[in-house]
């Protein structure tokens, strides 16, 4: 299986989503911000960073590279894509997932590992989870409070469209502790904490069992790899 990287100019975290999805059995193709050409791979994942310098608003450029023009295409015929901090802001920005994404509540970037409930295990990028298990992601963001209007709120809850839910704390204001959403087909995920920089020991958030030892986010690119295997 092929997993495309996108890179944009302020992409932070390109290099760590190509290792997670090396370490989740895949082949990552690097992607570049300013071509039109996928590569012919099999999914994709926008990265988290500070794409364009979140000039206008973060993601807001970036929606309209294009390259998104391609990676528009293909979500909405069903290719898998996924969106980590930036990328999350991105897809929105690009109306893939619904709402907005505005600066922390308390007006500070924020860095922490966070604890996630999972919503919706029926996503290509949650189906190695269980349905209300906590995991704990690593978080960084200055822009990550999930707003949206009270019908789109309505629809996003009743539709089972919240991918992930922050537990213990509401690290940046979002509404409904929204950390992550999926579209209607559970093709296109986006959330703010960072599965990418949980897929290594040594390098992962401290569990019980041992300092850094946190493997969650492995998951996410284990269960795009583990859809195409068994397709």
């Amino acid at each position: 299986m092929r997993v495309g990287v996108v890179t944009f100019p302020g992409s932070l975290d390109d290099r760590d989503a190509q290792r997670a999805v090396r370490r989740a059995g895949a082949e990552a193709v690097p992607l570049w911000h300013g071509d039109h050409d996928l590569q012919g791979v099999d999914a994709i994942v926008l990265p988290g960073g500070f794409s364009y310098g979140d000039y206008l608003r973060p993601g807001a450029i970036a929606a309209i590279a294009p390259v998104m023009t391609e990676v528009i295409s293909a979500a909405n015929s069903g290719m898998p894509v996924l969106g980590i901090c930036n990328g999350f802001q991105i897809l929105v920005e690009a109306h893939l997932l619904p709402g907005g994404l505005i600066r922390n509540a308390h007006q500070q970037f924020i860095r922490r590992d966070q604890q996630l409930i999972v919503e919706n295990n029926e996503t290509v990028w949650t189906r190695l989870f269980n349905q209300g298990e906590e995991i704990t992601i690593p978080l960084k963001n200055g822009d990550g409070g999930y707003i949206a209007d009270a019908e789109t709120l309505k629809r996003i809850e009743g539709e089972g469209l919240v991918a992930f839910r922050y537990a213990g704390v509401n690290p940046n204001g979002s509404l409904n502790d929204i950390a992550g959403l999926t579209n209607e087909q559970g093709n296109v995920v986006g959330l703010m904490p960072h599965p990418e920089h949980a897929v290594e020991p040594g390098f992962g958030p401290d569990t019980p069992e041992a300092m850094r030892s946190g493997l969650d986010g492995l998951r996410m690119f284990e269960s795009v790899v583990r859809s195409f295997v068994t397709a």
